[in-house]
């Protein structure tokens, strides 16, 4: 099978290659995005690979379809950026990676809740400048803390087992409880995630119900000084309700490894050119602010897990397998 990579990096290229399955396919990798202007790249081959922030729009997947590619193959979780209803009148059979490392992504949510808290990046910069006042670097106990989690699918739920074994006490939103979570959280209406929280983590799918879940209205009913941490979509938060939300100080620190725009900027190194985005440049003037570029899920074990799970979903659409990880319209 010809597949080719689109927003591919050194990363890919290095663990697809070792996969396990990686002798049956024949790879080409492009840095490119796919989108309307590269769809032209894809003739000739069966599958396309593709991440999140390539377009995977009704015209784009009328180029898959004409160019003869049949499968699509997503080496993430989130298929927002998938028009589902045209790709099935294509037939384009599309497959994901729904649990690459949740451990991952759930550890990475901690590390900013704890790094934004007792300000490490701040403090590791003044020690390397000879800086070892304490000023300006007041912290609080995570232990006993009330954390909001929206959303106990497979991510959600290691992180109420890691919030939990630090002594918080833990309140979730999900419309499908989690069953292994019996005991652990209380399951509560988004309601009174925001108004009780201390901590709010996003654990969730972006859908057109979730799109800006966090915005104005939410913000106005959270508890003075709440935390905010998103490593899931960046579209769960209107990113200028957000800021007005710091700006007042009714949002005490943000911790985002995800942004509603990041397609143009994440993945890139853009040190030497001017950011054009004026809202998020404005995000990264606050000192309560920390942003990641969606490096919640980059680990030896996630990338070897996603490698794996793609390469065998599609032989199984090879050979007409019935494919769990397939989505469906």
């Amino acid at each position: 099978m010809k597949v080719a990579f689109f927003s591919s990096k050194p990363y890919d290229k290095a663990f697809f290659s070792q996969a396990k399955e990686a002798s049956f396919f024949d790879f080409t990798f492009f840095k490119v995005h796919l989108d309307v202007t590269t769809v032209g790249l894809t003739a000739g081959f069966d599958a396309v690979c593709v991440f999140v922030n390539d377009d995977l729009s009704a015209e784009v997947l009328a180029g898959l379809s004409d160019n003869g590619v049949r499968f699509i193959a997503l080496r993430c979780a989130g298929y927002n950026n998938v028009d589902l209803s045209v790709a099935a009148q294509k037939t384009l059979k599309i497959v994901r990676v729904p649990a690459y490392s949740p451990h991952a992504v759930a550890e990475h949510a901690l590390a900013l809740i704890m790094a934004l808290n007792r300000k490490t990046h701040r403090a590791h910069n003044r020690v390397h400048e000879g800086n070892f006042a304490l000023d300006g670097l007041l912290g609080f106990d995570v232990f006993g803390k009330t954390v909001g989690i929206v959303g106990t699918g497979r991510i959600g739920a290691v992180f109420a087992n890691i919030m939990k074994g630090l002594g918080c006490e833990l309140i979730a939103y999900d419309p499908y409880p989690n069953s292994s979570l019996d005991g652990i959280v209380e399951y509560v209406g988004l309601d009174s995630i925001w108004t009780r929280a201390e901590i709010i983590s996003l654990h969730c799918p972006l859908t057109p119900e979730s799109h800006h879940l966090i915005d104005d209205v939410s913000i106005g009913k959270m508890k003075a000084g709440v935390m905010l941490i998103n490593t899931s979509r960046g579209a769960l938060i209107d990113t200028k309700a957000l800021i007005k939300g710091l700006k007042s100080s009714k949002i005490g620190w943000v911790g985002l490894d995800v942004y509603e725009e990041e397609a143009d900027l994440f993945f890139e190194d853009l040190s030497n050119q001017i950011i054009q985005d004026d809202v998020f440049a404005r995000l990264m003037t606050f000192p309560n602010v920390m942003i990641t570029g969606h490096q919640a899920f980059f680990t030896e074990q996630a990338l070897e897990s996603i490698a794996e799970t793609t390469l065998q979903n599609l032989l199984d659409l090879k050979k007409g397998l019935e494919c769990a990880n397939e989505v469906r319209n």
